[in-house]
């Protein structure tokens, strides 16, 4: 059980001598020297969602961002979508600031015209047979209201599945699609979620909670494991009791998996019946170059019960809710990253076994690059 195993944490580094640096732990100084997770890079032969569905209107081109290559969307007027570099090949001028023309778009600066494989179709001051190279086409993909691109080989786009979203399209459950910009690494957001020991931190929100671990399995792609929870103290919000089946405690039967499947993450609630109450997709996407910012992708569903209108009535008091816990858990990952520039290296001494397992998952699921470390300035 967690709770034994975390008895070996108390274990303390000497203390650096007077006006020097402390030093990394030796554990975590052999970890960090194996890899340091939080400089591996996300892997690119996923498909990842670069926009919602709604963000890019028909005629018009949108800028993205994955961990610094810049890449515009562009949707028809018939609703096509389709992504390149969001670059002109001529001044390098973004292309999402240009023109859908028909089923391409047209640079804002010259006019060079790109098709939806990135092919240049037309210049206006050249002939047709005097047509430069155009620019790199991303596959790409729409599904249950997220745009997805595959960044990396587009060869290997076909071998990866896209994410199934089966509770999204099914009418007993109603789903808040929600995410923003988080200023750390992917990795320490997949820990955030994974490890519901962390339930002292909501604390305010969710009375005292704690969390018994059931059991985990390990995958070559994936990690999973299993919790039920019980109320130490506190009452039961409401927000909570519209997931929850009851108060907590010894006849609680619920059970949440969460699992990573990379790069995805997923949390199901079930019923002691084994209903799915509650089931929530997630994935975080680098922005920066040096990925220590990323935006999330969310996907909340919600059982309906069996009084109608019952949730969509108290769907604000939901979002309300998940918006407050989003909120702790998006600071406290912040500090962590914060931490991290600050010493240079992973100090982490990681106990759970669970995280453990995580943590050699995304090194071995992750790009075989290194991301160079930024150190925080510190200040006088």
């Amino acid at each position: 059980m967690y709770a034994a195993e975390s008895a070996l944490d108390h274990r303390t580094a000497d203390p650096a001598p007077s006006g020097a640096p402390a030093a990394a732990p030796a554990e975590t100084r052999t970890e960090a020297a194996t890899r340091d997770l939080r400089r591996v890079p996300i892997h690119p032969d996923h498909w990842y969602p670069l926009a919602w569905s709604r963000e890019v209107k028909a005629g018009q081109a949108h800028g993205v961002q994955f961990a610094g290559d810049p890449i515009v969307l562009v949707r028809t007027a018939t609703g096509k979508i389709f992504a390149l570099e969001d670059r002109c090949a001529h001044r390098q001028v973004p292309l999402h600031a240009g023109v859908v023309d028909g089923e391409s778009i047209r640079c804002c600066y010259h006019g060079w015209t790109y098709d939806c494989s990135g092919r240049c179709i037309d210049v206006p001051y050249l002939g047709k047979e005097r047509l430069p190279n155009g620019v790199r086409a991303y596959p790409c993909e729409e599904r249950a209201g997220l745009i997805f691109v595959f960044p990396g080989n587009p060869a290997l786009a076909g071998q990866q599945p896209l994410p199934e979203f089966a509770s999204v399209a099914d009418k007993h459950y109603k789903t808040r699609r929600f995410g923003r910009e988080v200023k750390c690494h992917y990795s320490f957001m997949h820990e955030n979620l994974m490890d519901m020991n962390h339930q002292f931190l909501h604390r305010r929100q969710m009375g005292m909670m704690r969390a018994r671990s059931l059991g985990r399995r390990r995958g070559a792609d994936f990690v999973e494991v299993d919790y039920t929870f019980s109320r130490e103290g506190g009452k039961q919000p409401m927000g909570e009791a519209l997931v929850f089946s009851k108060e907590g405690g010894e006849g609680n039967k619920d059970v949440m998996t969460v699992r990573t499947g990379y790069p995805y993450q997923t949390l199901k609630i079930r019923s002691g019946s084994g209903t799915l109450v509650m089931d929530l997709w997630i994935a975080y996407v680098p922005l920066d170059a040096a990925q220590r910012t990323n935006r999330t992708f969310g996907m909340l569903s919600i059982r309906r019960p069996g009084i109608p209108f019952a949730l969509d009535l108290a769907w604000p008091l939901l979002v309300w809710f998940t918006e407050r816990i989003f909120k702790e858990d998006r600071w406290i990952v912040e500090r962590e990253q914060e931490a991290h520039d600050r010493q240079g290296e992973d100090w982490n001494h990681e106990v759970f076994p669970v995280i453990r397992d995580l943590r050699d998952l995304l090194r071995e699921c992750g790009g075989r690059t290194v991301i160079p470390i930024q150190r925080l300035e510190t200040q006088v």
